[in-house]
């Protein structure tokens, strides 16, 4: 019998590239090229298949983010951020069979790049105050729910915590401390959903060698990088992302 596992290598010529993208993205840039991953992957799968093989591969890469930051995160502010993420991704649940995936990759898109000509009309001064907590439980329950459909929860929680200027490493811990959380809880919803199948957690297996590599480019880079330099590579990844995902729905 046949191991049940996707061969086309179109699809591996897209998934490698896009799981190591993801990988890297535990180290703090995920709000950018993170992101990316499962529109990388839809190019050769649907967008649920290239969610539902992904999950492993989170899995295994958020354990090892969280190994790599664990004295860095922000305890008081994840007791902030984790409910409202958790409240987007009962909404995903629920709404994730009457959603068209590539309008809320168009959403998603549209919002980040609202979000940029916003910094680079409006630069904050240094002494702006910080976004209100209203705003914050807003952007990280989008955060919650556009994280379940297509793992783009970066962007949207990007746009509260940039402005809060924390330092990268403190930056990096505690997203990465988030959506670990926010991935562990898609688990049964997904099973509910009947997205885990054999042929999916198959292809994980296959990519999950992959996954460490892509955390461990990461984590290097996020711990010797400059905030200035931070930042910029952010911005980068996340107006990559807009672009992408704003095309993909237009498309």
């Amino acid at each position: 019998m046949a191991f049940p596992l996707i061969t086309d290598p179109f699809f591996y010529a897209v998934a490698i590239p896009a799981v190591l993208m993801l990988g890297i993205s535990k180290s703090g840039f995920g709000a950018g090229f993170g992101s990316l991953a499962v529109p990388l992957m839809a190019l050769a799968v649907t967008v649920p298949q290239a969610a539902a093989t992904l999950m492993p591969l989170l899995l295994l890469m958020d354990l090892l983010g969280l190994a790599a930051f664990r004295k860095d995160f922000d305890r008081k502010f994840l007791r902030f951020l984790i409910p409202c993420g958790l409240v987007g991704t009962v909404i995903g649940a629920l709404l994730f069979k009457l959603l068209d995936a590539q309008l809320v990759a168009g959403l998603v898109g549209g919002f980040t790049l609202l979000f940029l000509a916003q910094r680079l009309l409006f630069p904050p001064r240094p002494d702006s105050p910080p976004p209100p907590k209203w705003l914050g439980a807003l952007l990280t329950v989008t955060s919650g729910f556009t994280s379940f459909v297509a793992h783009a929860g970066g962007p949207p929680l990007s746009a509260y915590v940039i402005p809060l200027r924390l330092s990268p490493v403190k930056f990096t811990a505690t997203m990465a401390a988030f959506f670990f959380v926010i991935n562990l809880s898609k688990w049964i919803p997904y099973a509910w959903l009947g997205l885990l199948d054999t042929r999916n957690m198959a292809t994980s297996l296959v990519l999950l060698p992959l996954a460490p590599v892509g955390v461990w480019i990461g984590v290097r880079l996020a711990r010797r990088i400059s905030p200035l330099w931070f930042y910029r590579v952010l911005y980068s990844g996340m107006l990559l992302t807009g672009i992408k995902l704003l095309w993909d729905a237009l498309r």
